[in-house]
């Protein structure tokens, strides 16, 4: 599997291009990401936009770049009401009105998600920051791409948002400590290529602390 980094801006999302043709969460800046798209494709070979979640920074840009690559957009059925709405999305936090993009692909979880050269991304359903937060798998290269659920270092998301639900965030990160990862591409910092099982289990811990369990 290859993996293009992209972070446009501190306030930003990370933004993933795999394959050359699926990109992994949007940002906020569409004009920087796209610039920084160009550096390895044209645009029109982006097939498709996979959001994490329905939170602003990670879905603002996605309208424009879909519309000028023609990728279409999917998002997990338990974000797709959120992504429109300003509450849910958090866009008001940003100043911000809700986000244009219409995804036109839902997901599950068990989803396969066909990236080429054979390889697929499979859907975690992870919910907790949000009601229909995923993070995606890859297999063969032991990848997990966790958009806000973990962070490398201990750190999880948040779950005051409005359409969070923090009594479901421990299930889904336990859920992640049964996966074999070497790499961690969070959506938020740089990622990690090494010891991503134990990045995630001092996720677990801290999110254990934290709610005393």
């Amino acid at each position: 599997m290859e993996v293009q980094y992209i972070c446009p801006t501190a306030y930003d999302s990370s933004v993933y291009l795999v394959n050359r043709k699926v990109l992994i969460d949007a940002g906020m800046n569409s004009a920087l990401i796209i610039k920084e798209l160009e550096k390895y494709i044209k645009l029109n070979e982006l097939e498709l936009i996979i959001l994490t979640h329905c939170h602003y920074d990670h879905t603002a840009a996605a309208a424009s770049i879909s519309e000028k690559s023609g990728a279409k957009v999917g998002i997990h059925k338990a974000d797709l009401e959120g992504v429109n709405d300003e509450y849910l999305s958090v866009s008001v936090l940003f100043g911000e009105k809700s986000p244009t993009v219409k995804p036109v692909i839902t997901y599950e979880e068990g989803d396969q998600i066909p990236i080429g050269n054979g390889e697929f991304l499979e859907v975690i359903h992870t919910p907790g920051h949000s009601r229909g937060s995923i993070c995606l798998y890859e297999p063969a290269s032991k990848s997990l791409f966790s958009g806000d659920t973990v962070f490398p270092g201990g750190g999880f998301g948040r779950m005051d948002f409005e359409g969070s639900e923090p009594e479901k965030m421990l299930g889904s990160v336990e859920k992640l400590t049964k996966l074999d990862v070497k790499n961690l591409y969070s959506g938020h910092g740089a990622p990690t290529d090494r010891d991503g099982n134990k990045q995630i289990m001092a996720s677990y811990r801290m999110l254990s602390m934290m709610m005393g369990v």
